[in-house]
């Protein structure tokens, strides 16, 4: 880590590391500031990040949109921040291990469903307990969460590490581009992270909500509490403080894995330098971007759900028509899974799927006469598509 790319406060929180490294220094971080910080390079993406988000909270109350609380969204989300730590895993195969609770798949796919399952309980725990859901407690739950099924993890999930670690260098702290907190300093700077994050000083006043969650982000990942998974974690922080704030939680990580050198200078500048401005431009564009995804992928899915509905006709009340309303959100689906969401029999679900199966909106997966899995692929193709990439409903 070069000291010359460290500013002077960032420098003035240097500490020597123990041994074996005793000769080279980690950064104390300042704790996260209350007073306004300067953003003023970045109100042009703010201003249309608050619009975006002004659109969503509309059709939110508007509408009561299913769509917007999809546990797709959360799964897409496990998927993208996973990814960008190198644990890679697919929507198709996640939603498939789901289905089938298969525990003989891969390592990747379970993290990535605990991930998503985590988001699943604690998105609506945030919008009950609001700030005072942020704490060390929590912290570490959220890390024995993601990465309890990470078999090559040398930690014990959950608990903050008590080793040096360093960014960068592969593998040599010679050539690090940034060192986080020394261990002894790890709880007390994580407390000052949640103290931030509860809101316990001055800046709900003094800074708006994606200010402090770039500076949440920025300092959770400077004391980097965890030997891995910090990164899966910070990024599980940032939905949590939406919800908790009373707002539509957006995820962002599918925008932040197809932007990841953007996304890593904008932290550095905001870890080594306190210029916050660049992180707090990059959220913004991450939330413009997600708003636009959502509403592109709603539309799509409203004109395919038109499309499937002319293919046949659906006896009124059937479980095949309640189905047509299900599969946006469980495009990988069993006959059980099926039976349970329609209030149904078994044999009514298994005639619903013939039935939509016939009408080319099902297909079979596993090529098995029994426990089969069944995709609705075009609703597949429109949730899966690259980020950013124009949803194809299909004309047909």
């Amino acid at each position: 880590m070069k000291r010359d790319n460290l500013c002077h406060a960032v420098r003035e929180r240097l500490k020597r590391l123990p041994a074996p490294y005793a000769s080279h220094y980690g950064v104390v971080p300042l704790p996260p500031p209350e007073h306004s910080v300067n953003v003023t390079p970045a109100i042009p993406q703010l201003s249309e990040a608050s619009a975006a988000l002004g659109r969503i909270e509309a059709l939110a109350g508007e509408l009561a949109d299913p769509w917007l609380i999809s546990r797709i969204l959360p799964r897409q989300e496990a998927i993208s921040s996973s990814s960008i730590e190198g644990t890679h895993s697919t929507l198709d195969e996640l939603l498939s291990v789901e289905e089938t609770e298969d525990e003989e798949a891969s390592s990747a796919a379970k993290q990535v469903r605990d991930y998503a399952l985590a988001l699943d309980a604690l998105v609506p725990e945030a919008m009950r307990q609001r700030h005072e859901i942020f704490t060390t407690h929590l912290v570490r739950e959220l890390h024995r969460t993601v990465m309890r099924g990470a078999a090559d993890y040398q930690d014990v999930p959950g608990d903050l590490r008590a080793r040096v670690v360093w960014i960068g260098g592969r593998g040599d702290i010679a050539y690090s581009t940034y060192n986080p907190t020394p261990p002894e300093d790890v709880a007390a700077c994580l407390e000052e992270s949640m103290a931030y994050m509860r809101c316990d000083g001055m800046q709900a006043m003094t800074q708006n909500l994606i200010t402090r969650m770039a500076v949440a982000h920025a300092h959770f990942e400077a004391v980097h509490p965890f030997r891995d998974g910090n990164g899966r974690v910070g990024r599980l922080l940032m939905p949590l403080m939406m919800a908790a704030e009373g707002s539509v939680p957006l995820y962002l990580s599918p925008y932040i894995a197809e932007k990841k050198e953007a996304y890593y200078a904008a932290l550095k500048a905001a870890q080594q330098q306190l210029e916050w401005h660049p992180l707090v431009a990059f959220l913004s564009e991450a939330i413009t971007g997600t708003v636009h995804e959502l509403f592109a992928t709603r539309k799509a899915l409203t004109l395919l759900a038109d499309q499937w509905r002319e293919r046949r006709q659906f006896r009124k009340g059937s479980a095949a028509l309640h189905a047509l309303a299900l599969l946006p959100h469980y495009p990988v689906i069993t006959t059980k899974r099926l039976a349970q969401l329609a209030g149904v029999s078994t044999p009514a679900a298994s005639t619903a799927i013939d039935q939509l199966m016939d009408a080319g909106i099902l297909h079979e997966r596993t090529g098995y006469s029994r426990n089969r899995v069944f995709a609705a692929t075009e609703a597949l193709a429109i949730i899966n598509r690259p980020f950013g990439a124009e949803p194809i409903v299909p004309d047909v």
